[in-house]
């Protein structure tokens, strides 16, 4: 397989897990501020904080109000890291590689775009930006139960598990951010009486709340979440999880050379962390830390399997 197919491969995998995430955390962001009252301190800015764009989006827009953060991550086509921006790129990366893929996948991904291109001007509203978001996380999941079931697992495959799982882990580190205002010592009254609810919603956000409840067998404490979160190596959005199907994929492939032990030193970073004893200030640092090694391991994929310089072709 040509290096170029590799990458555009794997960019598409990044690129339809980068949706689905969006797609998911607003969903359940969206109904975890309707679930809380005014008073408690969570707002619109706090996506933009999780997907690392305040930035580029104060510089168009004037306040983090509901409807211009969720145009801004939605459809704003300017915003490289908005949801259709990621369908467009998926859509091109998976339309030059169509003879490595099932004619299904294509269908599949253009009918996704179809879809959202057509049906941008409904998220303006919550009716409308329900059914929206709904029908680009069925959307994706068919893809990848597609690709499961159809396409051979071969170094084509193994592309896209690898692009997957960079993608999943490094969103689930973001969205474990959103713990940070929870074990801030600063926060009111109100923010304590209603952390259960918040805990429930960032596993809700990661599709795990009922895995939850199946393992830990015991009411949602915060401890419990973000080792569960960060370290359950069966729970397919944990960090750990990620990282096995990560590692497993590179062992799969040629001239691997020393990737997994990159990874799995990463691994280790994470289940060493305490967290019974994790403040605000170190969830954070180790998180940032989890997100810059998995910069750095992008890059190294990048530059043992794709084209010189190919990491600077796609955006990340």
């Amino acid at each position: 397989m040509l290096s170029r197919s590799a990458e555009r491969i794997y960019w598409l995998a990044r690129y339809l897990e980068r949706t689905e995430n969006s797609a998911r955390l607003i969903n359940v962001y969206m109904n975890l501020l309707m679930d809380l009252p005014k008073s408690v301190e969570m707002g619109w800015d706090q996506l933009l904080r999780i997907n690392g764009c305040e930035d580029s989006f104060y510089r168009n827009y004037h306040n983090a109000s509901e409807r211009n953060v969720a145009k801004f991550l939605l459809n704003d086509r300017e915003n490289l890291c908005s949801l259709f921006s990621s369908i467009c790129q998926a859509r091109e990366n998976i339309r030059t590689t169509r003879e490595l893929l099932p004619d299904e996948a294509w269908e599949q991904v253009n009918e996704l775009y179809l879809f959202a291109n057509n049906n941008l001007n409904t998220i303006s509203n919550r009716s409308g930006r329900v059914f929206f978001l709904e029908t680009i996380l069925e959307g994706c999941q068919r893809f990848t139960g597609l690709l499961s079931g159809y396409m051979n697992h071969n170094y084509a495959y193994q592309f896209i598990r690898l692009g997957r799982n960079i993608e999943r882990a490094d969103m689930s580190s973001r969205i474990l951010e959103l713990a940070a205002l929870l074990l801030s010592e600063s926060r009111s009254q109100e923010m304590r009486q209603y952390e259960s609810i918040l805990w429930m919603n960032i596993l809700k956000t990661l599709n795990a709340l009922l895995m939850y409840r199946q393992q830990v067998k015991s009411r949602i404490k915060g401890d419990d979440v973000l080792t569960f979160l960060l370290t359950d190596e069966s729970l397919p959005r944990s960090v750990t999880c990620c990282l096995n199907d990560i590692i497993d994929a590179i062992e799969k492939m040629p001239n691997f050379d020393r990737l997994p032990i990159r990874v799995r030193t990463l691994r280790a970073e994470i289940q060493d962390i305490a967290a019974s004893d994790i403040t605000q200030v170190k969830l954070r640092e180790n998180l940032d830390i989890v997100q810059k090694e998995l910069a750095k391991l992008h890059n190294a994929i990048a530059d043992q399997w794709f084209l010189a310089q190919a990491g600077q072709s796609q955006q990340q």
